[in-house]
């Protein structure tokens, strides 16, 4: 069993395009892992409004000087051809070939991660570096891509529950070459999977999706229209090997109760965290599970840089979508924090139903050791009883913890012990016991 800095090292440079060699070999690697279904969507194939792209590789691109003096090669770095490049071969002058080569804006020692999978054209990548050396008239340029019929493959691990209802955890397994985008999203997710498969069998129903961006989701959805009523909720995982805090970014649907568990929950997990609404902190699949017509309240983690910008949703960390972005920049440290922390916040999930009282009136919470003495920490005594006061089968943790600015852990230690004394029970529906309302 790998850990998930060894996995990154080693899955990291393949060139992981959105459907490739490369990225199948990323994906029957982590099914080494673990047990893990690989779904097969093939090119052509409708997905509501896309459609499937071909299977696309190019073992050889490169630029030389027409004496044959090459000045760049793919075989260096998987970003020096624009992802689903079309075939090129023949002599240009400089203003053609400068018109095909792009570069990242900021740095200039790096590489840009450029895709065009349905916009057609040629192109490499280069650092700026590289493009003010060219001063030849004419340089050869040879692209040797093809395009061929594939399939689009998806990973999913499935932690069974008690019921079918489900909550689904996502990654983005492509993007060639890179380790935090989003490498480090995929190792997280596999993590958590590998230890809720050894935990007790827990409520819900858990389902971890590896896929490539955007079409990787859009295919699942299309492809499982009769899952989306059992999903009662999602986490998108993305960039969680940074040096920076954790971002909860909420979904579409911000009132829902998959969102009320985990931002209460993220209170007393990691209370500096940030959390910020739909489309505010990133832009990725969670997207698509929050779009009309499907409405899972899809969330999302990540780290971002100054996540509190409106601009860091498009430059999350500096080096985002270039070749400075490897495993140097990833820390275990960082990785396993993360587990722990969307660890919490799926448990805070699993716990977040109805809490139907099996008593009445007030308890007698020394007979019952819930005493918690006024004198000595009166703060703890009144949260106590605003806590066994709105147990009456209406409420679920998170809406006591919203109602009394709590953290979510701080009502589930209450009613942990309510739970073990057989003084409450959980309910995935409401069961109101005010006999008012019967």
């Amino acid at each position: 069993m790998s850990t998930m800095m060894e996995l990154i090292d080693e899955l990291w440079f393949l060139p992981r395009h959105l459907i490739s060699d490369g990225y199948d070999l990323a994906l029957h690697r982590l099914a080494r892992e673990i047990s893990m279904t690989i779904q097969e969507v093939v090119s052509g194939t409708r997905v509501w409004t896309w459609t499937v792209p071909e299977a696309w590789s190019c073992p050889e691109a490169y630029v030389e000087t027409l004496d044959g003096n090459r000045l760049l090669d793919v075989a260096d770095h998987p970003l020096h051809v624009v992802s689903y490049s079309l075939p090129f071969n023949g002599e240009v002058d400089r203003a053609e070939l400068l018109s095909h080569l792009y570069v990242h804006p900021e740095f200039p020692d790096a590489i840009p991660y450029v895709f065009k999978y349905y916009q057609r054209d040629w192109g490499l990548c280069a650092s700026q570096k590289f493009r003010d050396s060219l001063n030849d008239d004419r340089y050869r340029v040879v692209i040797h891509s093809e395009f061929k019929p594939g399939a689009l493959k998806i990973g999913e691990v499935l932690v069974p529950g008690e019921v079918d209802d489900c909550f689904v955890v996502a990654a983005h397994l492509d993007h060639p070459a890179m380790a935090n985008d989003d490498l480090t999203g995929v190792v997280v997710g596999l993590e958590v999977a590998r230890r809720f498969l050894t935990r007790q069998k827990p409520y819900f129903s858990y389902r971890f999706l590896f896929f490539p961006e955007t079409l990787g989701s859009i295919s699942y959805l299309s492809q499982h229209e009769y899952l989306v009523p059992q999903m009662k909720g999602g986490l998108f995982l993305e960039m969680l090997g940074t040096d920076a805090p954790h971002s909860l970014q909420t979904s579409f649907q911000k009132d829902s109760p998959a969102d009320r568990a985990l931002v209460t929950a993220i209170r007393g997990l990691e209370p500096d965290a940030f959390v910020g609404g739909f489309r505010t902190i990133i832009d990725n699949d969670e997207r698509q599970f929050n779009a009309p017509g499907v409405r899972v309240p899809m969330l999302s983690l990540s780290r971002v840089v100054n996540a509190h910008l409106p601009e860091s949703r498009f430059r999350p960390y500096p080096e985002y979508h270039s070749s400075l972005d490897t495993p140097e920049i990833v820390s275990a440290e960082r990785l396993e924090s993360s587990v722990q922390l969307v660890i919490g916040l799926l448990t805070a999930f699993d716990n977040n139903r109805f809490i139907v009282n099996h008593f009445k009136g007030e308890i007698f919470a020394s007979g019952y050791d819930l005493w918690v003495d006024y004198k000595t920490d009166a703060a703890g005594h009144k949260r106590r009883f605003e806590i066994m006061d709105r147990c009456d089968g209406s409420r679920c943790p998170s809406d006591i913890a919203d109602e009394l600015g709590l953290s979510f852990q701080a009502v589930w230690e209450v009613v942990e012990k309510l739970l073990h004394k057989g003084l409450v029970s959980l309910s995935p529906i409401p069961k109101p016991t005010d006999p008012h309302l019967v």
